[in-house]
């Protein structure tokens, strides 16, 4: 499978204590690394993500979804790719993993995000200002 574009991958590497008695990762370990792909992403961005309660906005994960298609295992190095797209008051993140020596897509997750600004579910008038050149 060829990888497609994207607005923002992150590599990182499997750390041994990620792998269940199989030898793989376990499937619970793709969430945090989506996760902290979601994280680093928004960081980039110039808004770091812990400074966000602070300012009342809470981003919540309100459902998520992944589909598990080649393991990976203790060591394997990978690339983390996030698209984005917008729909109501959610963000849809869709997020990709590929193992980096052969390429082929380990995990593909669709993270739909919201907001609570000041406690309330809304817009979230800074992540669209944030995101505004990919979720028109």
């Amino acid at each position: 499978m060829e990888k497609k574009d994207y607005i923002f991958e992150l590599k990182m590497k499997v750390r041994d204590y990620e792998c269940d008695a199989q030898g793989i990762v376990n499937n619970a370990n793709y969430q945090h690394y989506m996760e902290h792909t979601r994280h680093e992403f928004i960081s980039s961005l110039g808004l770091p993500f812990a400074g966000l309660h602070g300012e009342g906005i809470d981003p919540v994960v309100a459902r998520i979804s992944i589909a598990f298609k080649t393991p990976l295992r203790g060591g394997d190095e990978f690339v983390s790719c996030i698209n984005l797209k917008k729909e109501g008051i959610k963000y849809c993140f869709y997020q990709d993993i590929y193992r980096l020596s052969d390429m082929r897509i380990s995990a593909k997750g669709t993270v739909e995000v919201v907001c609570l600004v000041h406690g309330k579910l809304c817009n979230s008038a800074l992540f669209d200002k944030l995101f505004e050149k990919w979720v028109r």
